[in-house]
């Protein structure tokens, strides 16, 4: 990979004989090996070198090797959930100030959210079709989840509509941004404080140019962050590979293979269909150019970690800047085709199929209104966990089968996690296609570049494309 212009910022100057005069002297090479190493190969090597390490630490029961690898992916995963507060409350004032005059811009969000319910709704009904096809759970019963207690944390996150209406309204702002999961709670204070500002006009303008400030702050240092994901790949995946191994999930075979491949159904045969019927775009670009977020999803296991990067590839996928940075956020709390579609309904079928419950066609339509109505209540960090506790509460089932699917829950929720944040990234094509915004040049060629660094040109509106910065771009450098 060619040199960045900052690589070497800070080096000595040339002397002034080595150029014509009135020239700038011509950057030096950079001495670090890995600049000559493109991004992408870099967090390919972290997710190999991760999973052999993981298997050096589990087949030599090297608790050192494993502690080492978790240490490093949870400050990464801390890292970028620093970052996603001020991201999701910037990004989505200055975006909806953004669409000050801009014609359309309710359209664009309910638009939004029809996709979000329709793709909601194949999922729990794939889900759903699963279940009923291989009865998960048959063979347990109720001895088998009295053998594992609920833990304390399953109950004090246990899903309810009351919860879920009340928890999105913070109880004082400095509360919403204190971190657990509130991000929905940000969400609706940035929506009425993006809202306000634009009712008052020219009185908020001062607040505006802050709020825009803020965000290019946080956007270099988001960067920043991401650049680490090559370490943070190799901690997470290994630690996962480490501390999880096959025996652990051939009791429940029938149940994670059918979460694997329900949401592998949805993730390569739904949105490639509505990418190639409705955006009629090429779906294996939409997956190359998304890549770095599915990876990261797969191994961090966090939609709301995620976001930043979803963000970019969305952005660099030719979906106008101002829109992506009102979807993105939004669908990060409220768009989980994985955690709220697939996963709830076969976990409510296991859990009846284990105790012995018949579920009927109310109990089946119950789901589907869970899956559709309920995905916000997810969060996009207590994700399934409250999804499921909700689904099972609204059928009535005993919330202790919850104990039986804890021990593989984060190996599901790799596969979950990166169904939520592809579907997350394909709803704002769909509406940027059919509202005729998608610049689908730059969707054609962003597998072959490099996930561009956050740039901090303003788009008018969101019927105005993403101008992009010029150089080398198979190249990551920060703006």
């Amino acid at each position: 990979m060619s040199t960045s212009p900052d690589a070497s910022a800070g080096s000595p100057a040339r002397p002034a004989s080595a150029s014509p005069a009135g020239a700038p002297s011509p950057a030096r090479p950079s001495r670090n090996p890995f600049v000559r190493i493109s991004f992408g190969v870099q967090v390919l090597l972290g997710l190999v070198l991760g999973l052999v390490l993981g298997f050096v630490a589990r087949s030599a029961d090297a608790t050192w090797l494993t502690d080492t690898m978790t240490t490093i992916g949870s400050v990464f995963v801390n890292l970028l959930k620093l970052i996603v507060p001020p991201l999701v409350f910037a990004a989505l004032v200055v975006s909806i100030t953004n669409l000050r005059g801009v014609a359309g811009a309710a359209r664009l969000a309910v638009k939004t959210l029809l996709w979000f319910a329709a793709t909601a709704l194949i999922a729990v009904a794939i889900g759903i079709t699963l279940g009923a096809i291989t009865s998960p759970g048959n063979g347990f019963s109720a001895a088998d989840a009295e053998a594992n207690p609920l833990p304390d944390f399953v109950s004090e996150h246990a899903g309810s509509w009351l919860d879920f209406l009340t928890g999105m309204i913070p109880s004082n702002p400095i509360d919403a941004f204190s971190g657990d999961g509130k991000v929905l709670q940000i969400v609706f204070l940035a929506i009425v404080v993006g809202i306000a500002a634009i009712k008052i006009g020219s009185k908020a303008d001062p607040f505006v140019s802050f709020t825009r400030s803020l965000l290019d702050i946080v956007q270099k240092a988001l960067w920043w962050v991401i650049r680490l994901s090559p370490l943070g790949v190799l901690g997470l995946i290994g630690k996962s590979v480490a501390s999880y191994g096959w025996d652990l999930l051939a009791p429940l075979a029938t149940f994670t293979v059918d979460v694997y491949v329900g949401c592998a159904i949805v993730l390569l045969v739904v949105y490639p269909l509505l990418l190639s019927l409705v955006a009629r775009v090429n779906p294996m670009r939409f997956f190359a150019g998304a890549w770095p977020a599915l990876q990261l999803a797969f191994v961090s296991r966090s939609s709301v970690g995620t976001m930043p990067v979803t963000q970019q590839v969305v952005t660099r996928l030719g979906v106008p800047r101002a829109y992506a940075s009102f979807a993105v956020p939004l669908g990060a709390t409220t768009k989980m085709d994985g955690c709220a579609g697939v996963y709830p309904a076969l976990g409510a079928i296991f859990v009846a199929n284990a105790y012995g419950i018949h579920l009927g066609f109310k109990e089946y339509l119950l789901i589907v209104v869970c899956s559709v109505v309920g995905s916000a209540a997810t969060a996009g960090l207590t994700g399934a966990l409250v999804m499921l506790t909700l689904t099972l509460s609204t059928l009535g089932l005993p919330l202790e089968g919850v104990a039986l699917l804890l021990g593989i829950d984060a190996m599901l929720d790799m596969m979950r996690t990166l169904t939520n944040v592809a579907g997350q990234a394909v709803v704002p094509i769909l509406v940027s296609a059919g509202e005729g915004t998608l610049d689908r040049e730059a969707f054609a060629s962003a597998g072959a570049r490099a996930l561009e660094a956050p740039v901090s040109d303003e788009v008018v509106g969101d019927e105005e494309s993403v101008r992009r910065t010029a150089g080398d771009e198979h190249q990551l450098q920060p703006a």
